[in-house]
Formats: C-alpha cells, structure tokens, sequence
C-alpha cells in the first residue's frame, strides 16, 4: 500500500490523492484545481494537466463538489480515465452542476461540446449512500472496499474510509464494471484477513456548520490522511459569530452602505441565508441579494435535499419558515440586471447585504462590486471564508485595514471601505476539532498525513497531536 499526494501538499488547493492498493491497481481520492498562487501562471494549463500515471486507476471517489477539489476532473478523463467517479448521494445531485461551470471557464463554452462533456460525467457517476460498504474490488488476492461518512463540510460532502484486505480463498470476481458498480454492497462471503484500514477526512467541517450534522469520527484508521487548514487556530463559537455578523448588518442600516461578503457558490452561501433568515426576522427594510446564477441554482438544489439537512433546519421548516428562500431574498439573473444592481447600491445609499462569488474575489460578479464600492467608507467587505495567498481577497483582509489597496483586473483600487474577517464562519474544523477527530476514534491511527494546509499550519496542527498523543508518527 502506498500514498501519494498530487496536490494539496503545502497548500489548500488541489486536493488529489492516489492510493495505490496493489503494484498496478489504485484509486484516486479528488482531483481538483490549483487556485491563487498555487495555480502559478494563469496563461497556461500546466497545472490543470494530469501529470502522473492513471493507467492503474480504477475509480475517483469524490470527497465534496467544491472546486479544489473536483475541477481537475475535464482533465482527468481527457487523460483516458474511463472509471466510476463515486461520490455520496447529494454531490451526485451537485457535480454536474459544478463541472458544467468549470468546463465553460476552463475549457470550452460550446454548448454541443458542454452537453456531450456532462452526458459522459453522469454516466461515470455512481452516488453511494451514507455509512454503508461498497465493494470497489475483489480479486483472488484481495478486496477492497469504500464507505462514505458524513464531513459536515457542505452538503454531500464525504470522508472516506477504504479497507483493504487480503482474502483467505479464491474469489471468482474482478473489478467490477460499472454497470455492476452500484449494486455491490457489503454481504460478501469471503474471509479476509490483514485488513489495512486508511482514512481520508476530505475537508471536515465545524461542529457548529449551519444546516449540516456534525462530523463523527470513524471507529478505526490505521493511516490517516487529514487536512490542516485551520490547524493553527480556533474558530469563533456560533453565538460570537452570529453577533458579529448582526453588529455588521447594523452598522450597514447606520451608515447607509452595502455590505459586500464574497462567498462560495455552494456551501457558504447556503449557509449564510440560513444565518440571515434567523438575524433579519421582522427586517423588511434590509434587502439581501444574491447575485451569482450558479448560487442561486445550487441553493435551489439545497431545498431539494432537505433530507440531508441537520435537526435544526428540520425545526424551522416544521414552524413554516423558509430558510433558504425568505421574503428579503433577491436574486439577481442576468449581466444586465447585476451592472444595473450594482450602479444602484453604490449611488442610492440603501443599505443593503450581497453575497456574490468568488469567495477569494479573483473572479465573478463580486468584482465589479469591490471596483465600485472599495473607495467608499459606507460599505463594508466581510470575509466569511479561507483567502488563499496570492487572490485579491487576501489582499483585502491584508491592506484593506491599513487603507491600502488591491489589483483588480490589472487596476489599482484603494481601500477606504471597512474590512472585517468573521472565522467562525469557516466550514473547516478548527484545530480542537481536527485533534477532537482523531480523539474519538476507538482505535487510533498509528500514522497521520497532514495535507491542505500551509507548511507553518501544519507544522502547528502537527504539534497540537504530538502534545495529545505520544508515539504518534506525524507525515507533514
């Protein structure tokens, strides 16, 4: 058994990781985009090319939709990749979502092209329910075997637990086809023995996630591949986040200004009408726009699978409530609609809430936003989520208090608009929460690799174990 790491490694873009079960069979666990200055030059695509052997490759599991982690993928089958890509049920509703926009940015906009590209990613799919084993492959040698467990990241997301085991007879099955795939659960008859049981967390998210349960940790993992994204610190408790998210809206109504959040089309997003919904309740003065096409469909998406939502969520729909489609909520559709949107909040002085991609603020319509509204002091930039060294948003959340500037589109822009940074609103564990991962596993792993997280966060995650656990092998 042996794991390598094609992304990921020093960084939080990029996520890929290949396992390799046997000399020539392995599997792949993400395949995303590189982003911010991890994706270096953003003239050429050396970075999106699959540069290692997939020959041996015999399926993509899928940890979560979000694209740093699954935006590789046009390149991964155009490298010959012709296996399952398996993902838990609700990412199965989301990826083609998400790969249908990637491949219109990254690739082609060509709508023949686009619908043949999306007609192959959904034949591929293959959504596995919850907490239940799958069998990926079984051989007279050996099996191997999948179960997806909740993250509590975004909706759908995974992590995953593999078991590979050595059988004690011949078994007449070989890797499965992919018309068999979904069908082969666990109920095998085969005796096994040597089981090696590895682990991927994916991204794991905080207890406190707004709609999602939170993540339990696996009984059991003999290697743990584990990110470190917030390795270095805690998270605001929910109740500090939520009364700092309302002081923002306040000050908004005071001076008459917008209040800019750049947010994740999936996830955060979802997450943040959830919050609103509750903070805004008899606040018909404030309006909150949500202006991104792709957000808007994936919130829609989210209504449909109110199955998965948290206990709390549940409450609300049961009091009649509509936490993702309140009657403050306005969408924005067209590129005509959203310069006009635009034009309106910078000039009117009505105060308003806009959540709009990117969430790092190297693209989309958050944009011209910041273009029109950074130099003035009524408005206000809240980041709710990770800034990736080298994208603008860094460059905000770093000069933007010490009345700096930042580069959009090869233009300079001052900052005089106030710029405030929320964590507890990160869908990421926080370091007690990843140590708290590892502390509730019965039998705990007896080596760790730290991944998607920078070299000096990793190296404290990596402390904050050490001191938990003595003996512990810890792979930075």
């Amino acid at each position: 058994m042996k794991i390598e790491h094609h992304g990921a490694r020093n960084g939080v873009t990029g996520s890929c990781h290949q396992l390799h079960v046997s000399d020539n069979t392995s599997l792949l666990v993400d395949c995303g985009l590189f982003q911010g200055s991890e994706a270096g030059d953003e003239n050429t695509h050396d970075r999106h090319q699959i540069d290692f052997d997939i020959s041996g490759v015999i399926a993509l599991i899928a940890t979560h939709v979000h694209i740093d982690h699954v935006g590789r993928i046009p390149w991964l089958l155009a490298a010959g990749f012709d296996g399952p890509i398996i993902c838990s049920q609700p990412s199965a509703r989301l990826l083609p979502l998400v790969l249908e926009d990637a491949f219109k940015l990254g690739i082609s906009r060509d709508r023949a092209l686009v619908e043949r590209y999306l007609s192959r990613i959904e034949s591929r799919l293959v959504a596995l329910p919850y907490k239940h084993w799958f069998t990926l492959l079984e051989t007279p040698e050996q099996r191997v075997r999948v179960r997806l467990q909740r993250a509590g990241h975004i909706l759908g997301s995974a992590y995953v637990e593999v078991d590979i085991e050595s059988v004690t007879r011949p078994a007449s099955k070989t890797v499965p086809a992919l018309s068999q795939v979904t069908a082969e659960f666990s109920g095998s008859s085969l005796k096994y023995k040597n089981s090696t049981r590895i682990v991927f967390s994916g991204d794991l998210g905080a207890s406190h996630t707004p709609l999602l349960p939170a993540p339990r940790p696996p009984q059991r993992a003999d290697v743990l591949v584990l990110e470190s994204t917030y390795g270095d610190r805690n998270h605001e408790s929910r109740a500090t986040r939520k009364h700092r998210l309302k002081a923002a809206i306040d000050r908004a109504l005071l001076n008459r200004g917008t209040v800019l959040i750049p947010a994740f089309s999936i996830g955060r997003t979802q997450e943040l009408l959830y919050e609103l919904e509750e903070l805004l309740k008899g606040q018909d003065d404030l309006p909150v726009i949500l202006d991104s096409p792709l957000a808007s469909k994936f919130t829609a998406v989210y209504r449909e699978l109110q199955p998965f939502w948290d206990e709390e969520a549940h409450a609300r729909l049961r009091q009649g409530r509509k936490p993702l489609a309140f009657d403050t909520l306005l969408t924005v559709d067209s590129h005509d609609e959203h310069l006009k949107m635009v034009h309106h909040l910078a000039r009117s002085g009505r105060p308003a809430i806009v959540i709009a991609g990117s969430g790092m603020c190297n693209a989309g319509r958050i944009v011209n936003y910041l273009k029109a509204m950074l130099g003035d002091k009524r408005h206000d930039v809240l980041f709710v989520g990770y800034q990736a060294e080298g994208t603008p948003g860094r460059a905000i959340q770093q000069y933007g208090p010490k009345g700096g500037y930042v580069e959009l589109d090869g233009e300079r822009y001052t900052i005089r608009a106030g710029v405030e940074t929320i964590g507890g609103y990160s869908a990421h564990a926080d370091q007690q929460g990843l140590v708290s991962f590892v502390k509730g596993m019965k039998h705990r792993p007896s080596e760790i690799r730290l991944v998607h997280g920078d070299r000096v966060v990793k190296k404290a995650l990596k402390a904050a174990l050490q001191r938990a656990y003595s003996g512990l092998y810890i792979k930075e």
